[in-house]
């Protein structure tokens, strides 16, 4: 199961604020006789990967939602950065926080299990045995906040109008040729070919915008266009809708008293909060402050220090901020500094290899990061999709298919970063990333590491939006300059940054990918050759690799949970070898810290805080915290 769609684009507007042709034909899907869905085309009420959903068809409510919660109160937030835009489905612009809120989905997954779905707007889907197509059955009750109900016309309008104005959502639902209207109330959407067992849930995740309302004019008579941003209250169909807004510097979003959904199953507990506030800040020190001083509600600190030593203060000491940690064990992540391989001085895995050589992780761990975190060394780190040890059985099997598209070292020597902490350990990694940059047509003369055959010096530029990747930079570019590279850092205000990136203007970015339990097309976006060039995808490094494209297509047409763990840990260990990141690191909990105004339920699923969706307004706690009502 991918991320869902609404929040891949979330991380996509933060990385960036957010086509080639593969180098070969994808690998051909299963026949259809290869594989079979159970209960075929028999309507049910939600979907899952793994079998047998955990809830059945008259479910109240999911078990980790107190359905009794009581509504009310505010909860306010704040992130960095600005926003432009209340219409979150094009590529250029920057959406507001919390944008998402607005519309609802055909379906809606459950926190307590990986890979389902649940009917929202949708009451029951179907499919037939070789997932070849799905279709939808909408409730009758679903309705947009004018009152005008959902159709399946608002379907096929949504559908066909995102996956033709924004790039990422073309690609997404390439693999969907055809939405139609097959029965009162119901929606069938056609896929190029059998066997994409996720093609179902992944149309579940497809937001429905009301048809009439964007074709139709504003207060002024303006014809409203859904290609361009808007700062026009936009109608919707979620459980909130923007309240009000100073464009860049905050919006509020209030809950919808009469919002359809409210009595549904998997909406019993949830969106609790009367307002929900996001306030904008350019700094991340003032964005600390604020906190302190009472101007929001919530934070989770990515910062170990700020976690060592920015929270020592009365409101802290005193128990009216709380501070506490959740454990997230059903997603991993890779983040690193992704090399831009579109240049040639980064085309080279010996030369990327050097370049995390030279990063001391656990020098920099020790010094400045409290020992706090651990080194990524996989992009699926802290799942069990990670790979591990050498290949064998089924994984070494599909492998064995690829032999002449993937890197040799796959077959005998397992991924490892290096190790540092010491200076003798730190010398001996820069000797053999000296080693590796002279076999790779780079030497060193008068203390510049140049290029042998054309005389140009290594240069890289570091761009980044958020001031607290200096103090990383502090460490790692003393130790690039010592193998002869000119180090360039440079901090860029939002609007810059998404542009040089949307541009593929850059050397090395932080970067990262969020991962499920349960990968699939997502990775096409966020590895594949069709994904290289195009504008504003997520395949920031530019790979095109044939070896990557053919394990991409073996994960999405798995046949079962077997094959497609197999087929994760087989990609794992191509994209590791090839060396596209340097991967930096992460931490086994999520740090938070709140005003101590709200409660939760008792038994939170592993997936992190889940804050705000799951909480609510505690009149009492907040009345003994003060600072407001």
């Amino acid at each position: 199961m991918p991320l869902r769609l609404s929040a891949a684009i979330a991380a996509f507007a933060l990385a960036f604020a957010s086509p080639a042709l593969a180098q070969e034909t994808p690998s051909t899907p299963p026949a259809a006789a290869e594989i079979k869905a159970p209960d075929a085309n028999q309507w049910k009420h939600g979907l899952s990967l793994f079998g047998d959903v955990k809830y059945p068809p008259d479910f109240k409510h999911f078990d980790y939602v107190n359905p009794d919660a009581p509504k009310g109160g505010a909860a306010r937030l704040a992130t960095i950065g600005t926003f432009d835009s209340l219409n979150g489905f094009i590529r250029k612009g920057n959406p507001a926080a919390g944008s998402t809120l607005i519309y609802d989905a055909l379906m809606t997954g459950s926190y307590d299990e990986p890979a389902t779905e649940y009917g929202l707007i949708a009451e029951s889907v179907r499919h037939p045995a070789d997932w070849s197509s799905v279709t939808f059955r909408l409730r009758p009750e679903a309705k947009f906040h004018d009152g005008s109900p959902i159709t399946v016309a608002d379907v096929i309008w949504s559908f066909e109008t995102l996956k033709r104005i924004n790039p990422m959502m073309s690609f997404y639902y390439k693999d969907v040729t055809k939405a139609e209207e097959t029965g009162e109330r119901e929606v069938t959407f056609t896929f190029a070919g059998p066997g994409n067992r996720e093609l179902p849930q992944i149309m579940g995740q497809l937001q429905i915008l009301p048809k009439a309302w964007w074709e139709g004019t504003d207060a002024q008579g303006r014809k409203r266009n859904i290609e361009e941003g808007t700062l026009e209250k936009p109608v919707g169909s979620g459980p909130y809708r923007v309240k009000d807004m100073a464009p860049g510097r905050w919006i509020s979003y209030e809950r919808v008293p009469d919002y359809w959904g409210k009595d549904l199953p998997v909406r019993k507990g949830v969106n609790n909060f009367d307002e929900l506030r996001f306030d904008y800040f350019r700094d991340t020190t003032v964005l600390v402050e604020a906190f302190k001083g009472g101007q929001y509600d919530w934070r989770e600190e990515n910062s170990a220090k700020n976690w060592a030593t920015a929270y020592k203060f009365p409101a802290a000491d005193e128990k009216r901020v709380i501070l506490e940690t959740f454990k997230d064990t059903q997603s991993g992540r890779m983040q690193g500094y992704a090399f831009n391989t579109r240049r040639d001085k980064f085309k080279d895995p010996r030369v990327r290899r050097a370049f995390n050589l030279a990063f001391d992780f656990e020098e920099i761990n020790k010094t400045i990061m409290f020992g706090s975190y651990v080194r990524i060394d996989s992009y699926f780190h802290g799942t069990e999709l990670a790979s591990k040890g050498l290949p064998e059985g089924k994984e070494l099997e599909i492998l064995e298919s690829v032999r002449d598209k993937v890197p040799a070292e796959v077959f005998t020597t397992e991924y490892k970063n290096p190790v540092g902490g010491s200076p003798e350990q730190a010398r001996a990694n820069l000797r053999e990333a000296v080693r590796l940059l002279r076999e790779a047509g780079w030497e060193v003369k008068d203390r510049r590491l140049v290029n042998a055959k054309t005389g140009e010096r290594m240069t890289v530029e570091f761009i980044y939006g958020d001031p607290s990747a200096e103090r990383i930079l502090s460490f790692y570019a003393p130790a690039l300059e010592r193998l002869g590279v000119e180090v360039r850092q440079r901090l860029l205000d939002d609007s810059q940054y998404i542009n040089r990136i949307r541009s593929r203007d850059f050397d090395v970015i932080t970067m990262g990918w969020g991962q499920s339990l349960s990968p699939g097309n997502e990775q096409r976006e966020y590895w594949g050759s069709d994904a290289a060039d195009r504008p504003g995808s997520q395949n920031v490094v530019g790979i095109k690799d044939a070896g990557v494209d053919a394990l991409i297509e073996k994960i999405v047409y798995a046949k079962d949970r077997d094959e497609l763990t197999a087929a994760t840990r087989a990609l794992d260990r191509v994209l590791l070898a090839h060396n596209f990141v340097v991967p930096q690191f992460t931490s086994v909990e999520d740090r938070t810290a709140r005003w101590n105004r709200f409660s939760r339920p008792d038994n939170l699923p592993p997936r992190g805080a889940l804050f705000p969706t799951l909480w609510w307004w505690d009149a009492e706690k907040a009345k003994a915290t003060g600072g407001r009502s």
